[in-house]
This record gives C-alpha cells, structure tokens and sequence, in this order.
C-alpha cells in the first residue's frame, strides 16, 4: 500500500491539495453547506483533487460541501482549510467522473491561453418546448416564453411588469430576475445547472 512521504522536519503528511496540479481557473457557481443554507461562490483554482473558492459563508473543516459551478455542474467534497476568502475542499468521485472532469478542467484552463472556441455544450440552447409556468413567491403564476437559457441563467418573454431582483421559479427551477430588455427578462438560476443535462428538450 503507497503512503505519502512525511516532512523530514515535522514528520506531517502532505494535504490533498499537493498530489494535484492546481490549475488557475475562475468560474461561477453556488454552495450547500450541511445547514442547506445556499451561497455564491468563485473559485480561484481547482485541480481533480480539491478547489479553493472564494465564498460569504465559510464551510468548517470536516463538512461535506456540495458545490455547482458552471461547466463543471454538481461536485461534492469535504471542507479542508479556511482561507482570508472563502475556504478549500478536497473533491469526492469516482474514478470515471474523476477522468471526465480532469478533461473538462484542462481544456477549460487551456481555452483562453489557445484560443479556443467556446465548447457548444455551454452555450445559449433554444427550447425545443419554449412554454414554462413563472411562480412568484406569492404563488402568483404567469405564462411565459422561453427563448434560450444556459447553465446559469434564461431568457424568456412576457408581457408582465417584473422588478429587478423578483424571486421566481420557472417550472421548477429557482431562478432571480437580473436584466430587462425589449419584449422580456434575463432571469439568473439559482444554482448553475449541470452540464449533463444540458440540451435542447430540458424543461425547467
């Protein structure tokens, strides 16, 4: 059985962090902590061991933290080290996702440096069935039109008057109201959708 070298001078085992190459790479995303209370985050680098993120709530060392962040979608781990900004975690999964989100984190820190296009999965899909149920907080629905949505964020029109910052669900998804333009509104999910799942026939 392989074990990790020990520090000559302190005879501690190397963290997690340093079996993996940390690569610097900035994406969006929301957390649960074991409360299930839901936060923003960024992360500043990841690697197919852990990630570190900046974030408002700090995860205590030894909480399981479920994280999606865009591109990537949903990935769980334990909460390792607290940092000035947010706080570190080591990243479950099994081999099979392990490989896949190896491929997915290189090529999204090789993209910008190699110029890469952007990769079709994460763009702007148009619904195959554009009609969707809007529910206000106050159980108030509206029909709406779907006219493309993302992994974070929709594009629907309506001819109702919304506020900027409206709590709503489209079908069953949490989303807020972030941008108005002409004939409709750009909603932000509240948690990123995975990127499997991401195609033409997906219903909110």
């Amino acid at each position: 059985m392989l074990t990790a070298p020990q520090n000559p001078k302190t005879g501690s085992v190397p963290v997690e962090r340093r079996r993996h190459q940390r690569m610097k790479v900035v994406l969006l995303g929301r957390y649960m902590l074991p409360n299930r209370m839901e936060y923003p985050c960024q992360t500043t680098d990841i690697s197919p061991g852990g990630l570190h993120m900046v974030a408002p709530a700090k995860a205590a060392i030894g909480d399981r933290v479920i994280v999606y962040l865009e591109h990537l979608g949903r990935i769980e781990g334990t909460a390792v080290r607290t940092t000035p900004a947010g706080f570190a975690m080591t990243i479950t999964a099994t081999s099979r996702k392990r490989e896949k989100f190896t491929a997915q984190l290189t090529w999204l820190a090789n993209r910008e440096e190699l110029g890469l296009p952007e990769d079709r999965r994460h763009e702007r899909i148009v619904p195959r069935n554009p009609r969707c149920v809007l529910v206000l907080e106050d159980g108030t629905e509206h029909a709406v039109r779907l006219i493309d949505f993302s992994l974070s964020g929709v594009a629907f029109a309506s001819d109702h008057q919304f506020e900027m910052g409206t709590a709503i669900r489209l079908g069953s998804t949490a989303a807020m109201i972030v941008r108005r333009f002409d004939g409709g509104y750009a909603a932000q999910f509240r948690m990123p959708l995975s990127a499997d799942l991401l195609d033409e026939n997906l219903e909110l």
